[in-house]
């Protein structure tokens, strides 16, 4: 294989935690390969005469222990303008929320697949693909949900389940989610501050007592999964099991409903070309589907001896070979 060019399209490296990071598993494992990495934030994509071009930075990365939190991680070479079209690959790994900038960015980089670019996951698909919504495709894998902005709709589905979460359309990390039982009190004020009145669309999911065992977070390469999940098991008194919000990650191997559940999107991924993808299942339903920046490559790698970002650079330069 012929080194490659390798952007990525990240939040300042600077603030990332290596030994967890998923971003940075790739960044090793292209230089590993002898790729050269281009860095670049949101910011410094731009269009010249409907050209995307780039400010950019030459980067090295070097792997260190998980109880070195004081080495230096990275490093920057030269900094220079390039035209997009020069690289071979860009990994879009910008964090939600999905906001008109990220919006921006899609078609700044469309641009730049246009031109021959592998961009990964596709910018399109990153449009079409929010990550509550996206699962909504596959309704027989989802529990029942509704996503409305109408309270009196709201209210109704709390009564039928008896037990719901909330969460908004456009947050990562468990942020805004709120657990709602039939009679809660407190019911009115969640919906009125969650949609601000009925002008914000949120989801409402019937909660799943299954979360005790984790909210499952499974890795997909171009469609075909790993064969362990991280198991995000929520903290004394939560319900939720983002490790953001304090859950704890423990592998799993894959059932015979999560392979199941994987097979039912597998086509629509490849289509959409959706290269490498996080999906959260909680006990036999899928709940989300992460398609911008999924995360726990550097947690799964090290409880099981594996180089997940490996499996996807087999991937990836099988597909501009």
């Amino acid at each position: 294989m012929p080194l490659l060019k390798v952007g990525i399209v990240m939040d300042p490296i600077a603030n990332i935690k290596p030994y967890k990071d998923s971003s940075f598993a790739m960044l090793l494992e292209a230089q590993r390969r002898g790729h050269q990495l281009i860095y670049m934030q949101p910011e410094d994509i731009f269009l010249a005469n409907g050209n995307p071009r780039a400010s950019v930075s030459e980067l090295k990365v070097w792997d260190r222990e998980l109880s070195d939190t004081k080495s230096q991680f990275y490093g920057f070479g030269k900094s220079y303008q390039v035209d997009l079209s020069e690289l071979d690959i860009i990994l879009i790994r910008q964090d939600p929320p999905f906001t008109n900038d990220y919006l921006y960015s899609t078609h700044f980089l469309e641009l730049a697949e246009a031109a021959g670019v592998l961009v990964v996951n596709k910018p399109q698909s990153l449009r079409d693909a929010n990550e509550k919504l996206f699962a909504s495709w596959f309704s027989q894998c989802i529990p029942n949900t509704l996503v409305s902005a109408n309270a009196n709709k709201l209210k109704d589905f709390i009564n039928e389940q008896k037990d719901v979460i909330l969460k908004p359309l456009d947050a990562m990390g468990g942020t805004s989610i709120f657990r709602v039982r039939n009679g809660d009190t407190n019911t009115n004020v969640i919906i009125e501050t969650m949609t601000d009145y009925g002008k914000h669309h949120i989801m409402a999911q019937v909660f799943l007592p299954e979360i005790k065992q984790g909210d499952k977070r499974i890795l997909l390469i171009n469609g075909k999964p790993i064969p362990y999940a991280l198991a995000r098991i929520p903290a004394e008194g939560e319900n939720r099991g983002n490790i953001a919000a304090g859950g704890t990650g423990v592998g799993v191997k894959l059932t015979k409903r999560d392979y199941w559940l994987c097979e039912q999107i597998k086509p629509t991924l490849q289509n959409k070309g959706l290269h490498f993808v996080g999906l959260d299942v909680i006990g036999d339903y899928i709940t989300e589907i992460n398609v911008t920046s999924p995360t726990c490559v550097r947690e799964l790698d090290r409880q099981y001896n594996l180089n997940i970002a490996g499996i996807l650079f087999d991937h990836l330069e099988n597909s501009i070979a």
